[in-house]
């Protein structure tokens, strides 16, 4: 009965089709007579002038008021997640800056890096490899010095296992291995009793992991 009332037969539709704003493909409205420009996130809909299906938006009646349109939003079984403001629809990928790209997943998202966290280790070449930020680059690059810059030369340790003083040294701290939950972090450092070059680990926790929901029983 509704759909009498607004559905006029038969139907009528300009010669030449309406031009979409970018992003915004065309579409049957909804009396599935003319073509129409589907509504996108946030904008305002009812009966005739629908949403764009196939990025997930259905029409939401619920904060308008009773007899006036709705506002084109996802469906309430499809979680998304918001970063800097801007939602993200469910399996979205981003990129947040240039060293990190992240995926909406279950009302969170989880990023990856997209610098190396390689370790260079001292050669005789290289005594000194430090990591410094370039102009113009993303990701950091390595560098030699000459001289340690982080320690003064005449900062030694002397252990009472060795017999003469140990120049102590390490590299930073990697990323965790994990994006969420526990995970580790490396380093490369001689700083022990025996002056020796050693991986190190120690834990590391950047958040809580999201909480899966329920499995459906087959």
């Amino acid at each position: 009965q509704v759909c009498a009332q607004l559905c006029r037969r038969p139907c009528y539709c300009p010669w030449v089709p309406p031009r979409c704003p970018r992003g915004s493909p065309l579409v049957l409205d909804g009396c599935g007579c003319c073509k129409i420009c589907a509504r996108r996130l946030g904008e305002p809909c009812d009966f005739l002038h629908v949403c764009d299906q196939s990025q997930g938006l259905v029409c939401d009646y619920s904060t308008a008021p009773a007899g006036t349109g709705g506002t084109c939003n996802f469906e309430d079984d499809e979680e998304g997640c918001e970063v800097n403001g801007r939602v993200c629809r469910d399996g979205e990928v981003f990129q947040p800056s240039c060293k990190l790209q992240c995926r909406c997943l279950d009302g969170g998202f989880t990023c990856i890096p997209l610098c190396q966290e390689d370790v260079r280790l001292p050669t005789p070449d290289c005594p000194y490899p430090r990591r410094v930020e370039t102009p113009g680059k993303c990701c950091p690059e390595w560098i030699c010095d000459t001289q340690d810059q982080r320690l003064p030369r005449d900062a030694r340790a002397v252990s009472p296992l060795l017999p003469y003083p140990c120049q102590e040294w390490g590299t930073e701290w990697s990323a965790c291995s994990a994006t969420c939950g526990m995970g580790f972090a490396t380093r490369v450092s001689n700083q022990n009793r025996y002056c020796r070059l050693e991986t190190q680990r120690r834990l590391c926790l950047l958040r809580p992991c999201p909480v899966l929901p329920p499995a459906f029983p087959a």
